[in-house]
């Protein structure tokens, strides 16, 4: 803090003492003899403390005080002294926002002590305030979701409209999109993003856990609870939480999540208090939520309650313009985190990349990249430097992958003196095409039919004959 102090008092003995004493403490002093001038100084040399009298000509100490707190850019411990000190105007100090109250003659050994406490509160203020600065600037950092084609510029208008509001928001996307880097991008540019953002992956924390990393336990709850916990709702207190594959949890957690996403309060695990949030929440999932609301995997009012506003992430493969773009950030971010020269593509190995369907999507293209600028010398990347395996950049046919795999079945099926392979992979072959148009037709057997190009009752037969189900179309 500034060890610059404000005295304002219009008695000439009592400025004298003070400005003695705060001298003696390496404070540079500055004094005021009425209020208006008190106002005026706090508002122009911005000091780290001020004692004011609270009766001065002109403006008194408590009017004074009203007035600063409600400057948010000044951040002025102020001690108020009075000769009166009644319970009335201790409170009225300490409602106003004094930092604390002093009575007349003043004791220096008590304004000693007061003075280390400002300093102290003043200083964690300060560092605290850099602390989330940080935090902010890295948060900003983290959150660039790379792209300039027509998909990207929609989810970025989308973003501006959603993030001023506590709009909950479901973002859709296959694995490797960037879901939980659009929900930053949406904390970032909220009124939330001093506060913290908090996520928790549903599928990758076992079921019997769960509800304790949402929720928190008390001690003593299950074995190995040994101590009280905080879940995640109270950890993104004042900020988002991010709930990753939503769609993996269970049906009676979501019970519990839905509950405490109405009622913004829930119990630990153990608990018999509730506890009550102020969280925004930002769900996301690779899953179809409606689908799996069909089926009963997914409660319908949770789905409903999540689904306000809804961003569907485009794969990489729908957006491939912006894989040039993708390439430069990364290699400048493997640049600034690995100290190695910045890299490019070659026109072939650009092609190289576009021609690739990334299964893994942008995940998948930067893992390559990482690869090929740790294991290649060239600052300039040629095809063969990207390690794209041939079944990844090479195009096959329908045939010639069912031929691969069944090469191995008949080798091994032969080496036995087995006869008759027509008839032992027909139904191989068979049952998994005919499941997959039942569950695109959603097990209507007369589109079903249509689509296979059979009469309906031939259908039926095979169904019967392969033992398909309506539970082995459902995954």
């Amino acid at each position: 803090m500034k060890k610059r102090v404000l005295i304002a008092d219009d008695d000439e003995s009592t400025r004298w003492v003070l400005e003695r004493f705060f001298k003696e403490k390496g404070f540079e002093t500055i004094t005021a003899v009425d209020g208006s001038e008190a106002e005026g100084l706090l508002k122009s040399a911005f000091p780290g403390l001020a004692l004011m009298d609270i009766n001065m000509p002109g403006k008194d100490g408590l009017d004074i005080l009203k007035d600063v707190k409600k400057e948010t850019s000044l951040h002025t411990a102020i001690i108020i002294m009075t000769a009166e000190g009644t319970m009335k105007n201790t409170i009225e100090a300490m409602k106003r926002g004094a930092f604390d109250y002093i009575t007349k003659p003043i004791d220096l050994e008590e304004l000693d002590v007061m003075v280390d406490k400002a300093v102290e509160n003043l200083s964690l203020r300060e560092e605290v305030s850099t602390l989330k600065e940080r935090l902010r600037e890295r948060l900003a950092s983290e959150t660039v979701f790379v792209g300039k084609s027509k998909p990207v510029e929609r989810i970025f208008k989308t973003v501006g409209k959603i993030a001023p509001s506590d709009v909950t928001v479901l973002i859709e996307g296959e694995s490797g999109t960037g879901k939980e880097l659009v929900a930053k991008l949406i904390h970032a540019n909220s009124p939330r993003s001093e506060g913290p953002f908090i996520a928790v992956n549903s599928a990758a924390v076992p079921r019997e856990l769960m509800e304790s990393e949402l929720f928190g336990h008390e001690r003593g709850a299950f074995t190995g609870a040994t101590e009280t916990r905080k879940g995640k709702f109270e950890l993104a207190e004042g900020g988002t939480l991010f709930l990753d594959e939503v769609g993996d949890m269970d049906l009676e957690l979501q019970a519990k999540l839905l509950r405490a996403i109405q009622e913004r309060e829930f119990y630990r695990v153990g608990g018999k208090e509730p506890i009550r949030v102020d969280v925004r929440i930002i769900a996301a999932t690779n899953q179809d939520l409606e689908k799996a609301v069909e089926e009963k995997r997914f409660r319908e009012d949770l789905f409903y309650r999540l689904n306000v506003v809804t961003i569907n992430l485009p794969p990489l493969r729908k957006r491939k313009e912006d894989i040039p773009l993708l390439a430069e950030y990364f290699f400048e971010r493997f640049h600034q985190e690995m100290g190695v020269e910045r890299r490019h593509l070659s026109k072939q190995a650009a092609e190289e990349l576009m021609s690739h369907s990334w299964p893994g999507n942008v995940r998948e293209l930067e893992n390559v990249l990482r690869r090929a600028v740790l294991l290649s010398p060239n600052l300039i990347l040629m095809p063969e430097d990207l390690t794209l395996t041939k079944r990844q950049h090479k195009k096959e046919s329908l045939e010639e992958m069912i031929a691969r795999r069944l090469e191995p079945f008949i080798e091994k099926t032969s080496s036995r003196g087995r006869q008759e392979l027509y008839d032992s992979i027909m139904p191989f072959m068979e049952r998994p095409l005919i499941r997959l148009v039942l569950k695109k037709t959603r097990f209507n057997q007369v589109k079903a039919a249509e689509l296979l190009g059979i009469n309906r009752n031939t259908l039926r037969k095979k169904i019967k004959e392969l033992k398909i189900s309506r539970k082995d179309v459902k995954e």
